[in-house]
């Protein structure tokens, strides 16, 4: 009989890789205890093998209280989970359901529950591995709390803006109306006047030439700045948006815009679609008018396509031309305020945008689409 030394000399050398696997095994057990992450190693069942401290901090437990048990008592898929049995696994198959692997699961696609029935979000990551012939999965969460509580501040914080926005374009077209109304009511008409008493003063025999000459000359200043007040009062707020509504301001839209451009210009639309409250109505008009600026500044366009149509409970506006076309930095870019200013009257009416350079024809294209119901929808941000 050998000696016990000698026998366990004898194993060592007989077994090697089987001591190296339980040295590796131990350390990388180790690692995963002092780890400041929260992991927790399951089965194909879902019951917790192994969890680290770190874990159980974060469930309020204990490592040896958490070993035995189901992982639906500490992760659940989501909120909704709680109106099911608290028994049933909170994945129907795994692998399926938390498909986490090879990156981090984002929105808070889970929820964790302490051994205090507190919940709070996670972000976690799923890894596969074969031991003993048996599947066995690791689960690294980690809380995410005040990660969320930031999301939810910012996004407090970008609704406040957005409503700030609203509120900034109503008060500004309402300053624009008001002036554009006492531009015209008051300055126009006083202008008026006084071309019409100019215009006896020259009926008079007794007037010399020199004086005829004169008074002809401040007639015509008098007709040049009755144009300019009419085309400044329009420029704030176009009377044809009051007087026959966005059909025939888009109309005259178009018409100036003819005057002063070679293109061809097709505006389809139906009258009977574009009967809208003032908000909408002026802010498609804006839009439009933004739009048309833009391609008479950049796009070098030759032909020029709007359509505006009503499809079910929302009016889809089509803004097309077949000039140089937008980059996708520039529509990010600080300067571009026009495109910013769009987007915001849009989103302001719930509606989502989408603006970009059409690949089939050349130019750029600008989809929108506005619900014309009270109860709208959240504004979509493309």
């Amino acid at each position: 009989m050998l000696p016990l030394g000698m026998a366990a000399a004898l194993l060592l050398c007989l077994f090697p890789p089987l001591k190296a696997s339980r040295q590796r095994q131990a350390r990388g057990q180790a690692i995963i205890d002092s780890a400041s992450d929260a992991i927790i190693s399951i089965d194909s069942r879902q019951i917790i093998l192994h969890a680290n401290a770190a874990a159980a901090r974060l469930f309020g437990d204990t490592p040896a209280g958490m070993r035995g048990m189901r992982l639906g008592q500490y992760i659940l898929r989501d909120l909704r989970s709680l109106g099911k049995h608290d028994g049933d696994p909170p994945f129907d198959d795994i692998s399926q359901e938390l498909r986490l692997t090879g990156r981090r699961a984002t929105d808070y696609t889970l929820t964790g529950r302490r051994s205090d029935g507190a919940m709070f979000p996670l972000e976690g990551s799923l890894s596969a591995m074969q031991e003993d012939g048996r599947s066995v999965f690791t689960i690294i969460v980690r809380d995410i709390s005040a990660r969320k509580q930031v999301h939810e501040q910012l996004a407090r914080s970008f609704s406040q803006l957005r409503e700030l926005s609203s509120a900034l374009q109503t008060i500004r077209e309402e300053e624009r109306k008001h002036i554009a109304r006492e531009l015209h009511d008051d300055l126009g008409q006083l202008l008026a006047t006084l071309r019409v008493d100019l215009t006896l003063v020259r009926q008079h025999a007794d007037t010399t030439l020199p004086l005829q000459a004169l008074l002809y000359g401040m007639d015509s200043l008098l007709v040049t700045a009755i144009t300019s007040l009419r085309r400044i009062a329009s420029n704030l707020r176009p009377r044809a948006l009051d007087e026959g509504g966005l059909y025939f301001a888009l109309q005259k839209l178009r018409h100036d815009f003819l005057q002063r451009r070679a293109v061809q210009f097709d505006l389809l639309a139906d009258e009977a679609d574009l009967v809208l409250d003032d908000a909408r109505s002026t802010a498609i008009y804006r839009i439009v008018q933004e739009a048309l600026t833009n391609i008479a500044r950049h796009a070098e366009a030759s032909h020029i396509t709007i359509a505006l149509h009503r499809i079910d409970s929302s009016l889809a506006i089509t803004i097309q031309d077949d000039g140089r076309g937008i980059a996708e930095r520039d529509l990010e870019k600080a300067t571009a305020l026009g495109l910013l200013g769009m987007r915001e009257r849009v989103w302001g009416l719930n509606g989502s945008i989408h603006i970009g350079a059409d690949s089939e024809l050349g130019g750029t294209r600008i989809e929108i689409s506005l619900p014309m119901h009270a109860e709208a929808a959240e504004p979509a941000m493309q």
